[in-house]
């Protein structure tokens, strides 16, 4: 098949994301987007050097401010799911802890990928993933202070609220898909580019029983470029953006990464960045590989509006990857020589 027809095809697919549907909370994201790869693009899903994958992440915000906002996230995902080269599976645990209202959010998604390769040396392809998933969303209003319960003194938690909740949990499926696009120019040479589009159904999540309120649809796009600078040195950049309702997030930046080891198979590097969220806050991040691990940090310093209040600061986030490599021998058949040899 023709690479420019397929390249063609491919952001085709990525502008009927943009426009084939209406866009209409926020859902859960990290800072390091790059390093939650299942949660950025469900088409990300089994896109490693390897067979197993597990990512851990971790992230505490606006404890400055008020309770701080804590969240989680587990995935793991195979590359050749079935021993089928072209398929990857994941599954992703999140859970959101934010507010007075102790308000949580659980997330279990479980996804599906394939990819199609677009030339011999399969440094080319395509991939499409599917994510479903179920939400658990639940609150606390005993925790919250209303008008009713101040006496014209002070506060008294022995008056009634005087407010009527349906209900303090809600419960739901949702759908995601995205596409991704990989070329793997050179060893340490390659460009990754990503769209998903998120909560496609539009689930309803009212706590009062009004079916107009859905969570809104959320479209990502995605792209990093790693570049080969000498024996030692890649530079990294990276572009994300993501729009969900009336919220645009807009995020570039770059790592430079140095080679410690790369020598019969014990493999070192350190990596720095620094990224800007358009009209909202900057961070750096850093990192440290060894052999199959992946550890980073990061750290966000508030520009907006809240800065007086959080005194410019924002949030710190923790990211662990691990890559199992099986190790498969290869199968050598002997041969019985003849007797007349």
């Amino acid at each position: 098949m023709n690479i420019r027809l397929l390249n063609k095809m491919f952001w085709l697919s990525l502008i009927f994301l943009m426009s084939g549907f209406s866009v209409l909370g926020q859902d859960i994201h990290f800072s390091q987007f790059y390093n939650s790869p299942l949660n950025l693009n469900p088409a990300l899903t089994g896109q490693f050097d390897g067979d197993y994958r597990f990512v851990g992440n971790y992230r505490n915000q606006w404890s400055s401010v008020t309770v701080p906002y804590q969240t989680f996230s587990f995935s793991a995902d195979a590359a050749n799911f079935l021993d089928k080269k072209s398929v990857g599976a994941g599954i992703v645990f999140n859970h959101d802890n934010t507010g007075d209202s102790r308000f949580k959010t659980t997330i279990i998604n479980a996804i599906g990928n394939y990819k199609l390769a677009l030339n011999k040396d399969s440094n080319q392809y395509l991939g499409a993933g599917v994510s479903i998933g179920y939400t658990n969303k639940n609150l606390s209003y005993d925790p919250l202070r209303f008008d009713n319960q101040y006496n014209g003194v002070r506060y008294d938690a022995g008056l009634p609220n005087g407010e009527t909740f349906t209900t303090g949990a809600q419960n739901y499926m949702n759908l995601h898909a995205g596409l991704s696009y990989f070329y793997q120019i050179e060893e340490r040479k390659k460009v990754e580019v990503g769209a998903s589009l998120f909560n496609i159904t539009a689930p309803k999540e009212s706590f009062f029983g009004n079916d107009a309120v859905r969570l809104d649809r959320r479209i990502n796009l995605h792209a990093t470029v790693q570049y080969q600078i000498n024996d030692k040195i890649d530079v990294m950049p990276s572009i994300m953006l993501m729009r969900q309702g009336t919220y645009t997030e807009l995020i570039m930046g770059a790592f430079g990464k140095y080679i410690v080891t790369d020598f019969r198979g014990q493999y070192q590097a350190a990596y720095v960045g620094m990224w800007f969220r358009a009209k909202d806050a900057g961070y750096m991040s850093a990192g440290y590989e060894f052999n199959n691990w992946n550890l980073a940090i990061s750290y966000d310093f508030n520009f907006s509006t809240l800065r007086p209040a959080s005194r410019g600061r924002g949030g710190i986030e923790l990211a662990a990857i691990y890559i199992l490599k099986q190790y498969k021998p290869t199968k050598i058949k002997h041969r019985i020589c003849p007797d007349y040899l």
